[in-house]
């Protein structure tokens, strides 16, 4: 398992894309260690999903996450979260 530099001693001090970039670190190594484990990639996405709207929710509320989630199904369908492979 690949450890990330710690942050919590500068994290505030990031500019938001260094957080996101380091967040996302965290989520692919966690993501790679629970596929390890035997957990399905389904379930993973399931349980991300509702930690990340539990969150959202949390922060800003009901109103606007849902408002949020209104645009989803339009950047779904423009391939905004479709991984594309690289054709050699």
């Amino acid at each position: 398992m690949n450890h990330l530099p710690s942050f919590t001693a500068a994290r505030d001090q990031l500019p938001d894309h260094e957080q996101k970039q380091a967040a996302l670190g965290y989520l692919n190594e966690a993501w790679a260690e629970a596929r390890h484990d035997g957990i399905d990639g389904d379930c993973l996405a399931q349980v991300s999903l509702f930690a990340a709207f539990a969150e959202l929710v949390t922060t800003y509320g009901e109103d606007a996450v849902a408002t949020f989630v209104e645009g989803l199904p339009a950047r779904i369908r423009n391939g905004e979260f479709s991984v594309r492979l690289a054709r050699q």
